[in-house]
């Protein structure tokens, strides 16, 4: 007989933050994407982590491998198959700018 887990029971589950398991879920930032985002005083809430996250599902949906996602006043290089944000730019960085090596752009309004 099979039962179902219960999914209150969490002993043996080490607990994560939850920012943690929303990057693990949604998005994960690159060593250099997260150096960019801190140099750059671009902090990224919750909701911007989704809108990313859904923009990354419509690229993926249309075979991107490498996106730019336009979101408000910032730019973000992000590696589809991986989830992956490789870089972020505010709207001083993206001035007079050249994006290289993407297949696709999605603009978040």
């Amino acid at each position: 007989m099979l039962r179902k887990p219960q999914t209150g029971d969490t002993s043996g589950t080490p607990s994560k933050p939850f920012a943690q398991v929303l990057e693990d879920n949604l998005l994960k930032l690159s060593n250099h994407a997260a150096k960019r985002l801190e140099q750059r005083g671009i902090e990224l809430k919750t909701e911007q982590m989704k809108q990313i996250g859904s923009a990354l599902d419509k690229a993926a949906a249309k075979g991107a491998k490498e996106s730019l996602i336009l979101m408000q006043d910032m730019a973000f290089i992000v590696n589809v198959k991986n989830r992956t944000v490789v870089t972020a730019m505010d709207s001083e960085s993206m001035r007079d700018n050249v994006f290289t090596q993407i297949d696709s752009a999605v603009i978040i309004s």
